[in-house]
């Protein structure tokens, strides 16, 4: 049984593996190789540990724990940058949810996913925003099943030289 609480320092390294591993099954033949291939947890949890020590970070870490051990994570906070879709309602944004590769399709996504947006509720954020790559076809399933459709905005991030679509998706509570 997994439960959902705040990400502690002690939890980078697992973290980082989650992030890598997750990034290399979900994204192979979407981005390229050579980019997939180049990512390390070692080089991973340094840039996480810097972020993460970082004393007016807005963004909150979440990790699904099972048997005391990070099998997914979740950062979240208020929407970065732009239009966030309806004006005057306060949005989130979700930056980044990964599951341990071989655990995905039990639930723990949607735990992590249900807890951010419990927190971003009670903090009186009336939706979250999130993006996802156009190929990524599993996830984009996952997030509408949890309530988010694609809302207009796109943006095109580059790795190692190929454009790659990213697709906003919003959901309203």
């Amino acid at each position: 049984m997994v439960h959902v609480r705040k990400m502690s320092e002690a939890d980078v390294e697992a973290v980082s593996a989650i992030r890598v591993r997750g990034w290399q099954t979900a994204y192979a033949g979407i981005l390229p190789g050579s980019y997939l291939e180049a990512m390390t947890v070692e080089s991973d949890a340094d840039q996480r540990r810097q972020w993460f020590s970082l004393p007016h970070r807005q963004s909150v870490d979440l990790v699904a724990v099972d048997a005391g051990v990070p099998v997914g994570w979740i950062n979240y906070g208020p929407f970065r940058s732009g239009e966030s879709g309806e004006p005057g309602v306060r949005t989130g944004e979700i930056n980044a949810l990964y599951v341990r590769p071989d655990l995905t399709g039990r639930g723990i996504g949607r735990a992590l996913l249900g807890e951010a947006h419990a927190r971003l509720r009670g903090q009186e954020y009336r939706a979250a925003v999130l993006w996802v790559l156009d190929g990524n076809r599993g996830a984009r399933r996952f997030y509408e099943r949890a309530g988010y459709r694609a809302d207009g905005p796109t943006q095109t991030e580059v790795y190692d030289g190929l454009a790659v679509a990213e697709l906003r998706y919003r959901h309203g509570w």
